[in-house]
């Protein structure tokens, strides 16, 4: 099939990136043609990948999200019958598609819970809900792949969607993640090169939007623990965002010597097996592959119960889940509690013992089978409708 993606940008380090990435090479590596529409890239484009970035206006970010999902639907409106394609895959919610990967909550619950009547007159909430609409719309017939079973239940009761549209996923931990064989020659080439001693702790915060994933909650966390054990504790956060808030935060707190903020890393895999614990506080999470990834490389956690995987954690008893609502005092807590502990191979063991036994992997297999699966049904339906004409004429 000759399939085009379409998300509004890319980089290397985001989730919903990544998982684009690793379907659009299944999909390749099945012998499918793959074209990608987007108006911002940054990093390569695999070798075989068709990249047009579509030029946007507009001062604002909704503004330059209409334009590019009209433009793109211009373009593939003027294609001819032998250029165009068979399925138009969407990572972001945007007009005319035919497949939906939903990484991102429902909009319209959000604004329901956070904002009043006046919202609802901007052009921000106009836009994003007319994109939103477009997906989910009784009168669409887009296939809606959902990795959270829980925002799935908020589109059906917001849009009345037929349930027949929805797919659930698992979740798609790369496996380079995977604990490797040498995983503590690894740990103790990575620590040596971070300059930690045995006895210090490395506390490892992943991913982009520092205060989404509750950066700040963590320094303060931090900032609690007693001496000597907080001289000895360093947290790492890899990921980009506007670093200089966060440094100065880390000044105030005095903690910029344990505080490193090196932005976005190409080393992961390496820097979780240095990990003496995950933290992910966050505010607000999806789903959180990171915590699978972490799971995947045997590191204990402490974690948020707002994120969407936060059960995965609790069922493998890798870690400590917070309750919500978010309290500081206990992740201050817990924090000391789990770098005192003497469960940390406990916790290890029963990550990897649940990364054999539960599918965290399988999730761009899935959307790829799902993508063909639907396009055999358009394929049928195209040649049905064809006869049809022809028999009537």
């Amino acid at each position: 099939m000759k399939l085009a993606f379409a998300l509004f940008k890319y980089f290397p380090y985001g989730g919903l990136e990544r998982d684009f990435l690793r379907i659009a090479k299944e999909c390749q590596a099945r012998g499918h043609d793959i074209s990608v529409y987007s108006f911002i890239w940054e990093g390569d484009v695999p070798e075989g990948f068709d990249l047009t970035l579509i030029p946007v206006k507009g001062f604002t970010n909704h503004q330059r999200i209409s334009d590019f999902s009209d433009k793109l639907s211009e373009l593939l409106l003027q294609k001819s019958e032998k250029e165009r394609f068979d399925l138009v895959v969407g990572f972001n919610k945007m007009k005319d598609l035919d497949l939906y990967y939903a990484a991102d909550p429902c909009y319209e619950a959000k604004v329901s819970d956070q904002h009043g009547r006046l919202y609802r007159l901007g052009n921000r909430y106009k836009v994003f809900q007319a994109m939103e609409e477009a997906v989910f719309s009784i009168d669409t017939n887009v296939e809606l792949l959902f990795i959270s079973d829980i925002q799935m239940e908020n589109f059906k009761k917001l849009y009345h969607t037929p349930a027949e549209r929805f797919h659930s996923l698992p979740p798609g931990v790369d496996r380079s993640r995977i604990r490797p064989e040498n995983a503590d020659e690894i740990r103790i080439k990575m620590r040596q090169s971070l300059s930690l001693k045995d006895d210090d702790k490395l506390l490892l915060m992943i991913g982009t939007g520092y205060k989404r994933k509750g950066v700040d909650r963590a320094m303060e966390a931090l900032a609690s623990l007693p001496e000597p054990l907080r001289s000895k504790t360093f947290l790492m956060v890899a990921g980009e965002d506007k670093l200089k808030k966060y440094r100065k935060l880390a000044k105030k707190l005095d903690i910029e010597q344990q505080v490193h903020l090196p932005g976005a890393r190409d080393d992961v895999p390496e820097l979780l097996l240095a990990t003496d614990l995950f933290m992910h506080p966050a505010r607000h999470e999806n789903t959180g592959t990171v915590l699978l990834e972490a799971i995947a490389a045997g590191i204990p956690q402490l974690i948020s119960g707002v994120c969407g995987y936060a059960f995965h954690i609790e069922n493998a008893e890798a870690g400590r889940v917070l309750t919500e609502p978010f309290q500081q005092a206990e992740l201050n807590q817990q924090l000391f509690e789990m770098l005192t502990s003497e469960q940390w191979q406990d916790w290890q063991d029963n990550a990897l013992q649940y990364m054999r036994t539960s599918d965290i992997f399988s999730m761009p297999d899935k959307v790829s089978d799902i993508i063909e699966e639907t396009g055999d049904k358009r394929s049928v339906a195209n040649v049905y409708d064809t006869s049809k004409k022809s028999i009537d004429s």
